[in-house]
């Protein structure tokens, strides 16, 4: 019997079909996953998709991806990522979690979190502080340092920068979005005048050994600061795009902080992180890896447009543009000041 998404959501949202009792089940729908929130727990079943580099179009596909995300996850929340458990189908076609018969699908097992310690929360309800801001930079200090450092070619990182910055002006570009055009040449343009006369620069980042493998999407969103503080929903499907400066990835938490309304709290995380890992960057760099990471965001907020249940909802176009403007004024901080010493890798 072949069962269709459709019909594993349904058994999925149905308390029956868990093993674990469980009154009711929250069905949260993602662009590349399903979520199922069903007492102290949360189950993530990935979609049969083939989008760039998420490749989950089948399910022995998506059982090693399940696979790939507990273990990255459990690099920073070990306490929170349990296990893989299977959708079965029983004898009569009937799907249970965890449940005789054959595994028609596969999900990541995971403890459900209260949401009221997430920092996304904690900025939105003003209450995010600098404590908070010292654990988070003392918990990425303690997992950056002992992240593998890939032998990088140093020319090869500085290209994967430039890759970036294409992959931006391709999206940013497209005329459907009608993003203001001629502010998004004029950024892009800039952006890439910085890396060209900065190549000494982002080489030596390189053969300081600042390149890991990193958590690779880290938002307020993904940072529980309950205790133990845990830090979720690491990229699990490219270790490329995983790969990164710390400077960068702290970097882009600092940004998400700005954007929620907390610029203060994001140089507090730097500050931080700076004292309890000793990579102390020019500022100058962190400003255009900021600049960078906020276009990306931009194109990935746009990009919603493009899927039908998102069409004419204009929060997207202000996000993008909210991004942008970020974008322009970090660029314009990385332009000012003459690259700073202290670079030195953790």
């Amino acid at each position: 019997m072949k069962h269709t998404l459709q019909d594993k959501v349904a058994a999925l949202r149905d308390p029956a079909n868990h093993r674990l009792p469980v009154s009711s089940v929250e069905a949260i729908e993602t662009h590349f996953s399903w979520v199922f929130l069903a007492g102290e727990r949360a189950y993530k079943m990935k979609k049969p998709l083939h989008q760039g580099l998420q490749d989950f179009s089948t399910l022995e596909r998506r059982r090693h991806y399940c696979r790939e995300e507990l273990r990255v996850n459990r690099r920073l929340a070990p306490q929170v990522y349990l296990g893989l458990v299977p959708l079965a189908a029983d004898e009569n076609g009937r799907l249970r979690l965890d449940g005789p018969g054959e595994p028609v699908e596969w999900l990541v097992a995971m403890r459900r979190l209260p949401p009221g310690p997430m920092l996304d929360q904690r900025l939105l309800r003003g209450e995010a502080n600098e404590d908070d801001m010292r654990r988070i930079a003392g918990q990425l200090a303690g997992f950056h340092r002992w992240q593998p450092r890939p032998r990088l070619d140093p020319n090869g990182y500085r290209l994967r920068l430039w890759q970036r910055l294409a992959d931006c002006e391709q999206l940013l570009g497209r005329p459907e979005w009608r993003l203001p055009r001629t502010r998004v040449d004029v950024l892009l343009g800039t952006l890439r005048a910085w890396l060209a006369s900065s190549t000494p620069l982002i080489e030596a980042r390189a053969m300081a050994g600042c390149v890991l493998e990193a958590h690779g999407d880290l938002r307020p969103e993904h940072i529980w600061l309950g205790d133990p503080l845990a830090i979720i929903d690491a990229l699990e499907f490219s270790k490329a795009l995983r790969t990164q400066d710390g400077a960068d990835e702290v970097g882009f938490l600092a940004l998400e902080c700005e954007r929620a309304g907390a610029p203060a709290l994001g140089e507090t995380l730097l500050r931080h992180y700076a004292q309890a890992s000793g990579d102390e960057p020019p500022r100058a760099l962190v400003h255009f890896y900021q600049a960078l990471r906020a276009c990306e965001r931009a194109g990935l907020a746009i990009a919603h447009l493009a899927e039908a249940r998102y069409q004419g909802e204009a929060r997207w176009r202000r996000r993008a543009r909210q991004y942008l403007r970020l974008a322009a004024r970090h660029l314009q901080a990385a332009r000012r000041p003459a690259p700073g010493r202290g670079m030195r890798p953790p």
